[in-house]
C-alpha cells in the first residue's frame, strides 16, 4: 500500500482500501517514505528555491 501512496494516490482512499477505521494507522503503518523519495524530494526543493 505504500506503493499507492507513492503512487499519489490519497490517504483517505487508501485507508478504505485496507479497511483501517482510522488514518492515523494507515500514516503511521504505510507512510514511511523510501530514502530514494526523500531525496528526489529534497531535490525537487532545491531546484524551486534556486
Amino acid at each position: 500500500m505504500s506503493l499507492l501512496l507513492d503512487l499519489g494516490t490519497p490517504p483517505h482512499i487508501v485507508r478504505q482500501i485496507v479497511g483501517h477505521s482510522d488514518i492515523g494507522v494507515t500514516m503511521k503503518v504505510y507512510a514511511h517514505a523510501s530514502l530514494d523519495e526523500q531525496r528526489k524530494a529534497l531535490r525537487r526543493l532545491g531546484d524551486t528555491l534556486s
